[in-house]
């Protein structure tokens, strides 16, 4: 079985397997989360110099900052869940 990887923006991509939440950071927890993951070297910024949008939570405790709304790549996780109908193999459609 082949990884499947996630865009989370400006060509960085993730493992869909390994995450575990994918969050907005504007609460108090959340940055206390980014700091933690800093002081422990599991942290990971993935925004380019942009300003950051959301936060992904992965299973191993790394914490990766991303430049695109948390909401984007939730949408990007499930439409690579969901193929549309033209893209599945022919003995699938009904």
């Amino acid at each position: 079985m082949e990884p499947r990887l996630l865009n989370i923006g400006f060509g960085n991509t993730v493992v869909v397997n390994r995450i575990v939440a994918i969050v907005s950071p504007a609460s108090a927890p959340m940055k206390r989360l980014k700091e933690d993951a800093k002081q422990a070297n599991k942290l990971i910024d993935a925004t380019m110099g942009r300003r950051t949008r959301s936060i992904i939570i992965t299973d191993s405790d790394h914490v990766i900052l991303s430049g695109v709304q948390a909401e984007t790549i939730a949408q990007r996780l499930l439409s690579d869940n969901h193929p549309k109908d033209g893209n599945l193999p022919k003995q699938e459609k009904e």
